[in-house]
């Protein structure tokens, strides 16, 4: 992502802090006027709230109790005020600012000066939109899967047919998602031949969760070790490089699409190991879909790497014939 892209962000934070302290302003100054009651009780909060400020710093010697009358004092317009407030059926939230983050106050970052999620979600959104996987999401989710593309013919090997196959599999996904605050080690590994709904799947689990609020990392197994490697051996200084690669281990929800097709090599396979065991031992969840069937997965990777998968992920078998049926929404 450009430099330029994050200013953009930053920028639209600034605009969203404008409009909720206008927006707050504007309410304020319809209150007052209805109720000048109400900004009389607000003055005298805020003149109190001046005079503990300044015993405070003072040295009085009885500073400790003029505290206490003060904080007395205090409760007292406070609570004359709420019961204004609920006399005249004002929201308490009415004479504050509400800012769409409460979190970070519209900025992006926390009092710990850490990325607040919504910040570190918009980066991630700015990436989809640069390279258009966002047009996915907003097609394929659970409200569009198309039954009538799947065959009713039962697999006599495997004694289903591909639409039972794949109305389970939805079930496991949407329980997936309504559960995905739960520390229940939950992960989920697709495997498969092509063109049977793993990546449509896949999407529509990162829809699901991007719309809760949810931090999600979507890439290709290929894409996703490019990243690595552009962090780890061009760019190790670059803010953007660095972001990139940390959303891999921070994300709430990583899915790795299409495992199998990267050049599998001992860095690849290292890397893939770190990633894995990083975000188990941090309980973040992780889709991981693929077209090698469970044997070639152990075979292409280590022990170590399909120990874990075969461990922590639930195994989702999607079965059926090669039905091309996600060019639809292209």
């Amino acid at each position: 992502m450009k430099d330029s892209a994050v200013r953009e962000i930053l920028f639209s934070y600034q605009q969203k802090r404008d409009k909720a302290e206008y927006e707050f302003e504007e309410r304020k100054k319809k209150i007052y006027n209805r109720f000048p009651e109400i900004q009389k009780i607000d003055d005298d909060i805020t003149n109190v709230g001046l005079r503990m400020m300044r015993i405070v710093i003072s040295n009085s010697p009885d500073k400790e109790i003029q505290l206490n009358q003060y904080k007395d004092q205090l409760n007292a317009l406070k609570l004359s005020k709420n019961n204004l407030l609920k006399m005249h059926n004002i929201p308490k939230n009415a004479l504050e600012i509400q800012y769409e983050c409460p979190l970070c106050e519209d900025t992006g970052f926390l009092k710990s000066g850490e990325k607040c999620n919504c910040f570190k979600q918009a980066l991630i959104n700015e990436y989809y939109k640069m390279s258009n996987i966002s047009k996915n999401f907003k097609t394929q989710n659970f409200n569009t899967l198309d039954l009538s593309l799947f065959s009713d013919e039962i697999i006599p090997e495997l004694n289903i047919s591909s639409k039972q196959n794949i109305l389970e599999i939805s079930a496991i996904c949407e329980m997936f998602v309504q559960n995905f605050t739960k520390e229940n080690e939950e992960n989920l590994l697709f495997y498969g031949d092509t063109g049977l709904g793993k990546t449509f799947m896949s999407n529509c689990i990162a829809k699901a969760l991007l719309d809760k609020g949810f931090t999600v990392i979507y890439q290709t197994s290929f894409k996703m070790f490019e990243i690595i490697e552009e962090y780890k051996f061009h760019n190790i200084n670059n803010s953007i490089s660095k972001e990139n690669y940390n959303n891999l281990f921070e994300c709430d929800l990583l899915i790795i699409d299409d495992l199998g097709t990267e050049l599998t090599n001992t860095f690849t396979v290292s890397e893939l190991f770190m990633i894995l065991n990083t975000r188990l031992l941090n309980k973040k969840k992780t889709i991981i879909s693929t077209n090698f069937s469970l044997s070639k997965l152990a075979e292409t990777y280590t022990e170590r790497i399909s120990s874990r998968i075969f461990d922590k992920f639930t195994l989702v078998k999607f079965v059926g014939k090669d039905l091309r049926w996600e060019s639809k929404f292209d």
